[in-house]
């Protein structure tokens, strides 16, 4: 049996006395995939929010690795093995594509002073160790041509791509992943899709937002839909998919 990597107990948030998520709990295991769904304003961003860290529920739990990180700050969160991307892309478009990589890497060498000037050769032997290791990343996501080019000169799915490139430079354990292929073109969505499917085989957990209902049931192994901050069901992809409460949504 697969281990759990992630416990959410119990998640309760309001903002402004409208309810975000209502007694929110669920688990993931090592290596899965799990989707959610919903329509806007059920909740699916807050529970991101909150397991990175950026927003703190009033009631609830979050156990990531055995440790509760509820109320830790994001960038310790980050440390802690939890990476993800935003709906806004947040990269800093006047840099180089390989420049945005290569700032995602956490434990640089230059984060630390005394490595300038007591352990330099150490410290430039990690430096081109990243470098490469960002140029490998950005060649399996089809971006090594763009590496010296600006992020602001990017296709909006070429720059989504380059998110998902960022995401996974950070090596976390857990990749949060908000609408990873909304808006772009078809042969760019295969191309992010490919990427994520591979992600268990390299000891990866995945949680995404999508609107793309076909998207989601092709790649995820499990899939909650939520609705004004509640979980109204859960289960494989064929089981969501025939879910009655499911198909009234999507259907209208």
């Amino acid at each position: 049996m697969s281990e759990e990597l992630l416990i959410i107990q119990g998640l309760e948030k309001n903002f402004d006395g409208i309810r975000a998520l209502a007694d929110f709990s669920c688990s993931l295991s090592q290596g899965q995939i799990l989707g959610l769904i919903g329509p806007n304003g059920a909740g699916k961003t807050t529970l991101l929010n909150i397991i990175s860290g950026f927003t703190t529920p009033e009631r609830g739990n979050i156990t990531f690795k055995g440790m509760s990180i509820v109320r830790m700050s994001p960038h310790k969160i980050a440390r802690a093995g939890i990476a993800r991307t935003f709906q806004d892309l947040r990269l800093i478009r006047q840099l180089s594509v390989l420049e945005n990589v290569l700032l995602s890497f956490e434990n640089q060498p230059g984060e630390h002073l005394a490595n300038l000037f007591f352990r330099w050769k150490q410290s430039k032997k990690q430096e081109a160790a990243i470098r490469n290791e960002a140029l490998i990343l950005l060649a399996e996501a089809g971006l090594a041509e763009k590496a010296n080019d600006q992020a602001e000169n990017l296709s909006y799915g070429q720059q989504k791509l380059l998110s998902l490139v960022c995401c996974l430079a950070a090596k976390g354990d857990l990749v949060l992943l908000d609408e990873p292929v909304a808006g772009i073109a078809p042969e760019m969505i295969d191309n992010i899709l490919g990427i994520i499917r591979d992600l268990p085989q390299k000891k990866k957990s995945v949680i995404l937002i999508e609107h793309n209902l076909d998207v989601v049931m092709q790649i995820c192994d499990r899939i909650i839909f939520m609705d004004a901050g509640t979980k109204i069901c859960e289960g494989t992809p064929g089981e969501v998919r025939n879910d009655a409460k499911v198909i009234e949504a999507y259907t209208g």
